[in-house]
């Protein structure tokens, strides 16, 4: 096993919606999140396999990246100032982008998120991906 697993989920990085209620009154995840999540731990699963890397019991630091789309009707000089890093990507909350990586790596990468000692998270303008690094500690 490995010290270091590096997870690369294409596409659009979503972030971990509210949750919703039933009629009766119980919570469930909103479809969209739950789809995501599903997404980050079949990667996971499949990195997982490639490094023989085993659920750890262990601690773990664990680094997120999430890359946005820069929209196509900003201007040059918005999208210039995207691509330096002047522009901050707004929406999904990085909380939320937090929450969403680390509930789906939950009894996957390791058996349980109280596990992540350390926890770093970036938000990105560029090609869209998340990369979330899980480093035993």
């Amino acid at each position: 096993m490995t010290d270091a697993l590096h997870i690369v989920v294409p596409g659009q990085p979503v972030g971990k919606g509210r949750p919703r209620f039933t009629r009766q009154g119980r919570a469930y995840t909103p479809a969209k999140t739950k789809v995501y999540e599903q997404l980050i731990g079949n990667f996971a699963r499949r990195e997982m396999e490639t490094a023989a890397w085993e659920t750890t019991p262990l601690p773990v630091k664990l680094h997120i990246l999430a890359q946005f789309e820069i929209p196509k009707s900003w201007t040059k000089k918005k999208k210039h100032q995207a691509v330096l890093g002047e522009l901050v990507p707004g929406r999904p909350d990085i909380d939320n982008i937090a929450k969403a990586v680390l509930d789906a790596l939950n009894g996957i990468v390791y058996q349980d998120d109280a596990q992540v000692k350390e926890l770093s998270v970036k938000k990105v303008y560029g090609q869209p991906l998340l990369v979330a690094s899980v480093e035993l500690v």
